[in-house]
C-alpha cells in the first residue's frame, strides 16, 4: 500500500515540475517580459494537526515540505507533501491514526493591488486545491477493536495564511488549512463511524495549523524575488526612473556654459567664459588667444603680424589709426573664405560676433559684459562703413506677449549702451526681436536662450517697430 502512495506522490510531483517549467521557461530577455523571471520557494513546516470527528482528540502533530512557483503577480501554484499523527479517546473509545497526504494547490495573492512599495513586507494569501491522502486508523470502540487499513483516497483542501518577509531569500509563514476527505472512508480517520451506516452525518474534517520557514531558490542576478512579494508596477517605475535619469543626463551642462553636454564640443570650459553655440571657447579674431584673455578680441592679425599673450598685435604692418579701406576689404575676403561665400553670394561679411546673455526676467546689462560690448564698439569704430543688427531673444517660459516685450527691451538696452557709453551712432544699429522663437537649446529655461545676438547688417535689414501693445519697460516677463 505504501508503495502505491509513494508512486502516486512521485507522479504528482513530476506533473507539477512540468507545468512550472512551462510557466517559468523563457528565452526572452528579462526586460522584454511582461512579468520578470522569478525564484522558486521551498518551505519546511510543522504544527498542530487535528481532526473534527466523532472522538475527542488529544493534541496531534504534523510536518511536511512544499515547493511553490509564481506564474504572475496574483497567482502561484504549490505542491505540498505532509505527514501527521492523531490520537483521541473518551470513556469507551480511543484511536490512533497516521496520515500521508499530497496536495496540488492554487495560491491567490490577496494584497497584490497595493502599489505603495516596490517590495512588500507581508503577504496575505488564500489557497484552494486538492490531492490524495492515505491513512491508517487503529481504534477501540467499547469492547470491539480493529484497524481501518491504509488506502489512497482523494481530498479537497482550502485555507489562508500570511507570510512575513525577513529578507530577499527568507520569509516566515503562518497558515491554516482544512481538508475534506472524499469517498466511503471520509468518516473513518478516527476509526469510528457513529452513524450506524457507512458514515456519519458529517465527514471527518482534517485541520492543520502550521508555522513554516520558506527559502527562495535561484540566482539573484538573473531572477527576481517571487512575484507575490513584488509590486506589479515595480518594473514600470524602474523604467520611468531610467528614462528620467537619461533625460537629466541628456540635458546636463557640466561646465555651466549654457550649452548642454550632448552638443558641447568643449564640455570643460572655465567658468563664465564666453562660448559659441557649440560650447567652444570664443576666439573671434582667430589669433589663438581666446576672447576672455584677448584685449583686442575682434582685431585679427594679418599675415606676418604676431600677437602677444593678451591678443595684442606687437608688430603691426602699418601704424595707421583705425582700419584702412584695404584692411576692411581684406577682412571681408577672409570672412567670405571662412564661410565659403563668394562676392556674388553675399556682399557682406558674416562675422561671428559674441552674444550678450541676461538673467531670467531681466534686460539689464551685467558688468561682466561691458568688456564684450566695448570690443564690439571698437570694431564699429574701426569699420565706420558697417552697420550691426542687434536681435533680442527670450527663453520659452512665460507668455508670448511678455516675451516679445522683453526681447525688444534687451535689444534696446544693448543699443542704448553702445550709443550712450561708446558714442556709436544710433543709425548704425538696427533693432530686431524674436521673443521666444529661435531657441538655441531645447530647454524652456536655458541660459543660452536669454540673449541678444549681433550680425553684420545687410542692405535689406530694417529696424522693427515695438511689439503690439508694448508697455513701458518694467522687469517682468521671462
Amino acid at each position: 500500500m505504501r508503495k502505491h502512495l509513494l508512486h502516486t506522490l512521485i507522479c504528482l510531483l513530476a506533473l507539477q515540475q512540468g507545468l512550472l517549467a512551462q510557466a517559468g521557461n523563457s528565452t526572452t530577455p528579462e526586460f522584454g517580459l511582461a512579468t520578470p523571471r522569478n525564484m522558486w520557494e521551498i518551505g519546511l513546516h510543522g504544527g498542530y494537526f487535528f481532526v473534527a470527528g466523532d472522538v475527542p482528540q488529544d493534541p496531534g502533530w504534523g510536518t511536511g515540505i512544499h515547493i511553490r512557483k509564481a506564474t504572475d503577480y496574483f497567482f502561484s501554484i504549490r505542491m505540498d507533501l505532509f505527514y501527521g499523527e492523531l490520537t483521541g479517546s473518551d470513556n469507551n473509545r480511543e484511536f490512533t491514526s497516521t496520515m500521508y497526504a499530497s496536495n496540488f494547490l492554487g495560491v491567490f495573492n490577496l494584497n497584490s493591488m497595493r502599489y505603495d512599495k516596490s517590495v512588500r513586507n507581508a503577504h496575505l494569501y488564500g489557497l484552494l486545491g486538492g490531492g490524495v491522502n492515505s491513512f491508517e486508523a487503529n481504534y477501540i470502540d467499547g469492547r470491539a477493536s480493529g484497524t481501518v487499513p491504509r488506502e489512497i483516497a482523494p481530498q479537497g483542501t482550502f485555507g489562508a495564511g500570511i507570510a512575513f518577509r525577513m529578507g530577499k531569500r527568507v520569509n516566515i509563514g503562518l497558515e491554516h488549512q482544512a481538508s475534506l476527505l472524499l469517498g466511503g472512508r471520509s468518516d473513518l480517520v478516527d476509526g469510528i463511524n457513529t452513524g450506524g451506516g457507512t458514515k456519519s452525518v458529517f465527514r471527518d474534517v482534517l485541520n492543520y495549523s502550521r508555522l513554516g520557514i520558506n527559502i527562495n531558490i535561484g540566482n539573484s542576478t538573473k531572477f527576481s524575488e517571487p512575484l507575490y512579494w513584488i509590486s506589479p508596477l515595480d518594473m514600470v517605475l524602474k523604467d520611468l526612473n531610467d528614462i528620467k535619469s537619461k533625460q537629466d543626463m541628456a540635458l546636463a551642462d557640466s561646465d555651466n556654459d549654457g550649452v548642454i553636454d550632448a552638443i558641447d564640443a568643449e564640455p570643460n570650459t572655465p567658468p563664465d567664459v564666453p562660448v559659441d553655440t557649440k560650447g567652444r571657447t570664443l576666439d573671434s579674431d582667430k589669433d589663438g588667444v581666446p576672447d576672455y584673455k584677448d584685449i583686442e578680441p575682434y582685431n585679427p592679425p594679418r599675415a606676418g603680424e604676431i600677437v602677444d599673450t593678451d591678443g595684442v598685435i606687437v608688430n603691426p604692418i602699418d601704424k595707421v589709426e583705425g582700419v584702412s579701406e584695404e584692411r576692411v576689404k581684406e577682412l571681408i575676403d577672409i570672412a567670405l573664405q571662412e564661410n565659403k561665400l563668394t562676392e556674388s553670394a553675399s556682399s557682406v561679411a558674416e562675422w561671428f560676433l559674441p552674444m550678450i546673455h541676461f538673467p531670467t526676467g531681466d534686460y539689464a546689462i551685467r558688468y561682466s559684459d561691458y568688456g564684450t560690448l566695448s570690443g564690439i564698439a571698437q570694431m564699429l569704430k574701426n569699420n565706420p562703413q558697417l552697420k550691426l543688427v542687434a536681435v533680442g531673444f527670450t527663453d520659452q517660459t512665460g507668455d508670448e506677449g511678455r516675451n516679445k516685450n522683453l526681447s525688444y527691451d534687451r535689444a534696446l538696452s544693448v543699443i542704448e549702451h553702445l550709443v550712450n557709453n561708446h558714442g556709436i551712432g544710433r543709425g548704425r544699429l538696427i533693432l530686431q526681436f524674436r521673443g521666444q522663437d529661435g531657441a538655441l537649446v531645447p530647454s524652456v529655461s536655458n541660459y543660452m536662450n536669454r540673449r541678444v545676438e549681433f550680425r553684420v547688417a545687410k542692405p535689406d535689414d530694417n529696424e522693427m517697430d515695438p511689439p503690439e501693445g508694448y508697455f513701458s519697460r518694467k522687469k517682468d516677463g521671462y
